[in-house]
């Protein structure tokens, strides 16, 4: 406690350990992933590229700033993610996509 290098080398080895910690998870890829997207014209085709690819979607119509606006919900595994992606930009490269990390509790509908 009376040496500063102590603090120092505590702060580098904390720092350092979530480092490391964020790559592995971020390479295994393990958990579930919800991405939330509103397309303001190509919601409906946008839903049924991602279905007929395999993954669940929810649509629910919304308001934007501009007016009426399809936002879609579709959860999916965190190694699919980059799949949805593509899939989002080759449809609607316009589409603002946002995504989070969930935890399933049961039933619904899970792309094995």
């Amino acid at each position: 406690l009376n040496n500063p290098l102590n603090f120092v080398g505590y702060a580098a080895g904390f720092a350092t350990g979530n480092v490391v910690g964020m790559w592995i998870e971020g390479r295994l890829a393990i958990g579930h992933i919800k991405v939330s997207i509103v397309s303001a014209s190509l919601g409906a085709a946008l839903a049924g590229t991602l279905r007929e690819a395999g993954f669940a979607v929810t649509e629910i119509p919304a308001r934007g700033r501009d007016g009426m606006v399809s936002m879609l919900s579709c959860s999916v595994l965190r190694r699919d993610v980059a799949k949805v992606e593509d899939i989002i930009h080759a449809t609607d490269a316009e589409a603002f996509v946002i995504s989070e990390d969930v935890r399933p509790v049961r039933r619904g509908f899970w792309r094995a």
